[in-house]
């Protein structure tokens, strides 16, 4: 099967990671734990998971799609130019890229979001609007090649999203 780049610092919101990391894993996909530190990064929950690639090592172009949990761990990547760039090179080619929560928040230091339809948390929407986001509040939006959602109770939607877009 695929596989699937996750990009992963500390305070990421726990479920937003595990539940579609866990969906896709079970689905066949190989997960790529994408930091800017190998090691550990911790949860804002306590869940640790190790990075298994750091992203100046990381090649856009062996990944089918992204996913970004959201949490504090985006507003932690979003200052790493590596991390910005990787996002940049796999919005570029026109993959599947997930976020969930704050994680959109990484899409804007990216310049991704001008003319774009996305949700995210209430407190990101306004930053998305200025960055030229058409922002709704819904479960999933899918526009083009990004699918987003507002939180941890959306996961079961967001996580069938990702799962379809990649088998397709």
């Amino acid at each position: 099967m695929s596989k699937i780049a996750f990009v992963l610092a500390d305070d990421f919101e726990d479920t937003e990671f595990s539940t579609p990391k866990s969906a896709l894993t079970d689905a066949g996909h190989d997960v790529d734990v994408i930091g800017t530190d190998l090691g550990i990064v911790t949860g804002k929950h306590g869940t640790e998971v190790s990075v298994t690639t750091l992203v100046t090592d990381a090649d856009p172009s062996d990944y089918a799609a992204l996913v970004i949990p959201g949490g504090f761990s985006p507003d932690h990547l979003r200052t790493d130019d590596h991390i910005v760039e990787f996002v940049q090179q796999m919005g570029a080619r026109d993959v599947p890229i997930a976020a969930v929560c704050h994680a959109p928040s990484l899409l804007i230091e990216a310049g991704l979001v001008n003319g774009r339809t996305l949700t995210s948390w209430p407190s990101i929407r306004t930053d998305l609007e200025n960055a030229g986001a058409d922002v709704v509040d819904e479960e999933v939006v899918i526009d083009g090649q990004f699918i987003s959602s507002r939180n941890p109770d959306d996961l079961p939607a967001f996580t069938a999203a990702i799962l379809e877009r990649v088998a397709s």
